[in-house]
């Protein structure tokens, strides 16, 4: 509860009144003040922004206008005001509430109305495990090891403080007379005051024990002395008791004290005398190395095309024999006689390895047969696991004999198992080797250690120190190395453990913990969850493990477990707390009995688990059906499931379902299914494969089966400059020149944007308030900032190799208030260049989609700092010849960010949809002939799966969507008709046009409306609704109203007006192509007394014209931004290019299916600085140079010779004619590969 009164009175009186939400969100608040939907409507919420704070919600005229309430240094209550007006203050909220329901108070209206919280019923709140005991389980006894919350965690830490004090408070009022009592007869101890210190001292007790028992080891080795007392010490503490419990207390910190204080001056001596005694002799702990790789062979078929195979005769058949200790290929062919011709290729022989994304067991392999000469050779493997166990163990070859110090990528094991309460079997070496149904590892592969392994066990009833230890020595057992516990977090019976191979151990840091119970009114840890969170090396991790509630019919609280967790978990960057955790890591991955189950009747599930039938069950699975809502899980990705439900089966067997449970309350139905599950979410363009998704079939002890998933993820390392730090003249800058954003409220506030980023010095930077402003619905914002009014950053270190890696986090944030609107992170690996980039990609706050945001900006590189390396993950590419992709989800899906709208156009027919004018028809035919070739997988459902398609999107629930026409109050404002260039001529840059002036819009009073002395959050700007055309002075060129974009990736697409057939498309940027095909501007003729109505219009005048659909206009301007320019807003920035004619475009393209969650990579050639590659040495064409692979070499790229000359480029003059769509055709998908490519032959061309 929020806040504190003057005077020890309480802030709310003596009851919480009705109109108090408590930790209600900002949208949540403006979604119930619309829902009453009068003037005058209020209630309070607590502050986001400030602890302690409150915030006065009042609903008037459609919009909500939010006060803050401030405490100060006595505890008084007032209303933020504006300066110089005297704050009246309050000793509790329902006192200034009583005030401000009097009129002319200074407030936009008076309140009148309030709005009442929802109060849950607490009877039906027991939420007990389906399978187990009515009431639920105590906490564990026994937590030796468990890490106790720290202050990071105020659920847990205020009960305790509270605690404490009472034992104090109860000393005082009573056992202190006794005491007393005792002293006046001559006593010399004060036992009750001890009993009193020994209980505020219990916790001490047990962390000074785990202390001293970690540092036991190595007391014994380096401080013989203090060994003996701390052996001592531990010995006693385990039946101290009575009297002599503080004295031991003070003298195990005592010995504590000295053994930290000294240990480290004492192993220093030990380590010297032992180099000089024995030089030679290895040292005192050798690390355990895993036991050696045997040599794998795999069986392949050459592949070849027609016309060769008639050559040779038949298909010829391969051995590929791996050695990973010894770092070669070998490929063996079988010839006639049974003899084979055999040739050995070293790791550093192997240039690349080319996936066929269309036949899945098939893999491309370059070798380097002589200088700068390389060879491709495609097989065809025994299927797509014995490909996927080929890669992998050459990915560990390159690995183990590479010449990096630090990683570039790592192997990652995750598993989740609710093991009922019971203690685990044995061994549960299937769970840990990924054996079991749905996708597992090959055999060749299973036994490979991963570097880090990832353990979440719900029900658990094992000590955390036993479960810790039972899971290591499993992993010895199976891999011969000692892995090393980072992290273990406990809430009851919840856990989390996270272990790291040995060789790591010293790239983890800033490990973080915390816990969060959703029990019983979140007061009890029988359900919640437990995280974890650390950085290995540069790159950021996340693991959250929960148990949600459980019940088929509590979607909605389940849905409200996983808010309430992804809000109180207190994990990462303190500097990020104004970004929730989905967004405050790298990779953030979350598992667990998350108790989702399947609306379908017991014995359809049943058929369809014996006929193996998953796609059916999938379909109406809940967490599916509710993250295609958008209600949890925002941009998480899964990998997809094909084992059978691992809920809930009888123990004992994996043969029989058990779905019915006689319960006091009756007949308990639980049907079958996938409650345990692993999700995970990344940064965009980072590097994150799901290897393997499954589950086990032989730990029988629980009634859900164990499940794991391995991933292979890029990492970053603690990146380390030979240059030193930049200069002036050799500093790299982020600079916007303009962003744009809608965000879903009904407030009209002024908005800025703060950037965070590791590469940034200090805490945050911010830009300036928007300069822009409209709205042509009630419960939508569109604000704008120029270049003007946003901030250039300077990141720490100015090398591309550094930049590369980085990520930008942006949060849309209120003036007054300084809440949050929405959140968002960039990549600035495709920012990289000398001219703007556009990116384009959605806000959400507290897990719920809060709008979208676009804008252009540029990373500069100095020249000198433009050096690059190949990562790992590079080194396994995908054939771009390849153009269908595999049924269900591609893999490839996850290895890149999916919030991004880049240059690719998804051209799907949607049937029979309707007709269209046939010049449009022409006219895109022709734009389509004109692209270039696209990757996109036709095959790919991925598309269509993650595309939600919810029609109700951006629509308050319950909530009446008033037409343009109540919004405005200029229905006939007239419009600016656009300025139209001509069509730039091939290859020439085009000019940006001079900047047109406007006024901005200022701040007025609304007639009418009482003076305000209170400052609030929302301005009395567009009170009314602002005039959006020419009333107000000059305009921008541009058409106004008239044109919309299509959504970002993953929006839903929008209805189609009824009767819309013929479109215009008019881009609002200057490249010789459009910037946006994927937002494709869609123009509707205006209305005639029998004919549809301009999209734009509608939304704009309203009245009987109006379109039938209104979900359709506000969903339309709510998910899209629209490139036309509004009278008032501030001229472009003089960089920006001009409008250029494109031809027309479909309605149907402009509603259809968006793009695919892997764009294909947009290139950025002619975006890089010209001084920075031109006047590099190492990217211009030298004259000793008299090949291809020579050219390539010198710049580091010789891996795309094969490519090169395979499509006819193989002499250096006539590579001055090569384009990007050529580089793409010859295997260069890199946009900074092919950046580097074009700037050497640009330079070249120059000389």
């Amino acid at each position: 509860m929020a806040g504190g009164g003057g005077g020890g009175v309480s802030p709310l009186g003596p009851a919480p009144p009705m109109w108090y939400h408590r930790d209600l969100s900002r949208a949540a608040a403006e979604e119930l003040l619309a829902r009453a939907g009068r003037d005058g409507s209020f209630l309070v919420r607590d502050s986001e922004s400030v602890t302690g704070a409150y915030a006065l919600c009042v609903l008037f005229q459609k919009h909500v206008h939010t006060y803050r309430i401030l405490p100060d240094d006595e505890g008084f209550l007032a209303v933020q005001t504006s300066q110089g007006v005297q704050p009246k203050r309050f000793k509790t909220l329902p006192e200034l509430v009583s005030l401000y329901l009097q009129p002319n108070q200074g407030l936009v209206t008076t309140l009148l109305y309030t709005v009442d919280r929802e109060e849950t019923a607490v009877t039906d709140d027991r939420d007990y495990s389906d399978g187990e005991d009515e009431k639920p389980p105590l906490p564990p006894r026994s937590a030796s090891t468990s890490t106790p919350p720290g202050p990071e965690t105020p659920t847990e830490s205020t009960p305790a403080a509270n605690g404490l004090s009472t034992i104090s408070h109860e000393y005082l009022k009573g056992s202190y007379a006794l005491d007393l009592e005792a002293v006046k007869q001559g006593a010399s101890s004060l036992p009750h005051l001890n009993k009193t210190l020994v209980a505020s001292c219990k916790r001490l007790n047990g962390e000074v024990d785990k202390v001293l028992s970690g540092l036991e080891i190595l007391s014994k080795v380096f401080d013989q002395q203090s060994a003996f007392m701390v052996t001592k010490m531990i010995q006693q503490s385990v039946n101290q008791g009575g009297d002599q419990e503080l004295e031991n207390l003070v003298t195990k910190l005592a010995i504590l004290k000295d053994l930290l204080s000294s240990i480290e001056k004492k192993a220093l001596k030990a380590l010297q005398d032992m180099s000089l005694s024995s030089p030679c002799s290895p040292p005192l702990f050798s690390m355990r190395h895993s036991k050696a790789i045997p040599v794998q062979a795999f069986e392949v078929k050459l592949d070849v095309y027609l016309a060769e195979l008639t050559k040779i005769g038949k298909s010829q058949k391969y051995t590929l024999s791996v050695d990973v200790e010894g770092g070669r290929l070998v490929v063996m062919k079988k010839v006639k006689d049974n003899q084979e011709d055999w040739t050995t290729f070293t790791h550093d022989k192997i240039r690349q390895l080319i996936k066929s994304q269309r036949v899945q067991n098939k893999l491309g392999i370059v070798f380097e047969k002589e200088k700068d000469k390389s060879q491709r050779k495609d097989f065809i493997f025994a299927s797509a696991k014995k490909r996927e166990a080929f890669c992998q163990l050459l990915q560990l070859m390159k690995n183990k004999h590479s010449n990096q110090d630090e990683p570039d990528m790592i192997s990652i094991f995750i598993g989740t198992w609710n093991m009922g309460s019971v203690p685990s079997p044995k061994s549960v070496a299937s769970w840990v080797l990924c054996r079991g149904l749905g996708k597992t590892l090959d055999e060749m592969t299973v036994t490979i250690p991963h570097d880090l392994y990832v353990f979440g066990s719900q029900e658990n009833s094992v000590c955390d120190r036993e479960w810790v230890e039972s899971l290591r020595a499993v992993l010895k057992e199976q891999t011969e190395l000692d892995y090393k516990p980072i992290a273990v977090q406990t809430l009851w019976s919840i856990k989390l453990a996270v272990l790291v191979k040995p060789e790591h151990e010293n790239r983890i840091s800033h490990v973080g913990m915390s816990s969060v119970k959703t029990g019983i009114a979140n007061t009890l840890g029988n359900k919640g969850a437990v995280g974890v969170s650390f950085m290995f090396n540069g790159t950021s991790f996340g693991f959250v493990n929960c148990h949600l509630t459980s019940g088929n019919e509590k979607i909605a609280r389940r849905n409200q477990n996983y808010l309430d967790i992804l809000r109180l978990l207190s994990l990462g960057d303190k500097q990020l707390s104004s970004f929730d955790i989905s967004l405050r890591f790298t990779h953030l991955f979350w598992l667990g009995d998350l108790n989702y189950r399947l609306d379908m009747d017991i014995q359809e599930i049943l058929n369809y688990i014996n006929r193996k039938e998953f796609e059916p069950l999938l379909k109406v699975d809940q967490l599916n059906l509710e993250r295609e809502k958008n209600k949890v899980f925002l941009r998480f990705a899964e990998e997809e499931i094909s084992f059978p439900p691992t809920y809930r089966y009888e123990r004992g067997s994996r043969d029989t379902y058990v779905w019915q449970k006689q319960k006091a309350t009756g007949m308990r139905t639980n049907v079958p299914s996938w409650c345990d599950r692993i999700l995970w979410k990344s940064y965009p363009e980072t590097h994150i494969v799901c290897n393997s998704y499954g589950c086990t079939d032989d730990i029988v002890t629980s009634d859900h089966s164990p499940v794991f998933a391995t991933f292979e993820v890029g990492v970053t390392s603690q990146f380390v400059s030979k240059k030193g730090l930049p200069k002036s003249s050799e500093q790299a800058y982020i600079e916007f020149e303009s962003i744009e954003a809608i965000v879903k409220t009904a407030s009209r506030t002024k908005f800025f944007i703060e950037f965070y980023s590791t590469c940034l010095e200090g805490e945050s930077k911010k830009s300036y308030e928007n300069d822009s402003q409209s709205s042509d619905n009630v419960n939508f914002l569109r604000v704008g900032w120029s270049n003007k009014q946003l901030t250039t950053l300077k990141p720490l270190l100015s090398e591309i190799e550094y930049l590369q890696d980085q990520h930008l986090l942006l949060t849309v944030k209120s003036v007054d208030g300084y809440e949050s609107y929405g959140e968002c992170v960039l990549a600035l690996k495709s920012m990289i260049g000398s001219t703007a980039q556009q990116f384009h990609t959605y806000l959400s706050h507290r897990g719920e989609e809060t709008g979208n945001i676009r804008g252009s900006m540029r990373v500069r590189v100095p020249a000198e700092r433009m050096g690059t390396r190949e990562r790992l993950y590079e080194w396994i590419s995908v054939d771009q010849d390849e153009t269908s992709g595999p049924k269900g989800k591609s893999t490839l899906v996850s290895r890149t960010g999916h919030e991004y709208v880049k240059q690719s156009v998804v051209r799907k027919q949607l049937g029979e949809l309707g007709k269209v004018n046939e010049e449009v028809e022409k006219n895109c035919k022709e734009e389509t002939a004109a692209r270039p070739k696209q990757d996109t997988p036709d095959g790919d459902s991925s598309i269509g799966k993650n595309s939600f398609n919810n029609p109700a999107y951006y629509i308050l629930e319950g909530v009446p969507h008033p037409s343009a026409a109540e919004l405005l109050s200029s229905p006939t404002s007239p419009t600016t008709p656009a300025i139209k260039a001509p069509p730039p001529s091939a290859g020439a840059r085009t000019k940006p046009l001079p900047a047109s002036s406007g006024p901005v819009h200022s701040r007025r009073t609304v007639p009418g409306h009482p003076a305000r002395g209170v400052s609030e959050e929302s301005s009395s700007e567009d009170d009314g609704g602002a005039p959006l055309a020419g009333a107000q002075g000059g305009g921008i060129a541009g058409t106004v109203g008239n044109t919309l974009n299509r959504p970002p990736p993953d929006f839903p697409p929008p209805p189609l007006p009824k009767g819309a057939l013929e479109t215009v498309a008019e881009a609002q940027f200057g490249k010789p192509r459009s910037l946006y095909p994927d937002l494709a501007e869609v123009r509707i003729p205006p209305a005639s007394p029998g004919g549809p109505l301009a999209l734009g219009e509608g939304f704009r005048r309203g009245g009987a014209g109006a379109l039938d659909d209104q979900s359709c206009s506000v969903l339309q301007m709510a998910k899209t931004l629209s490139e036309s320019e509004f009278p008032g807003q501030p001229p472009r920035a003089p960089s920006a290019p001009p409008p250029v004619r494109v031809p027309p475009i479909s309605i149907l393209d402009a509603c259809r299916t968006f793009p695919p969650r892997n764009p294909i990579p947009e290139s950025i050639a002619e975006d890089m600085p010209e001084e920075a590659l031109w006047g590099s040495s190492s990217s211009s064409l030298s004259v000793g140079e008299s090949s291809v692979g020579e050219w390539l070499q010198r710049l580091g790229l010789e891996r795309y010779e094969q490519g090169l000359l395979h499509n006819g480029w193989d002499d250096l003059e006539f590579l001055s004619d090569i384009t990007e769509e050529d580089l793409e055709e010859a295997g260069v998908l890199d946009p900074a590969h092919k950046q580097i490519l074009l700037e050497s032959l640009r330079q070249q061309q120059q000389k």
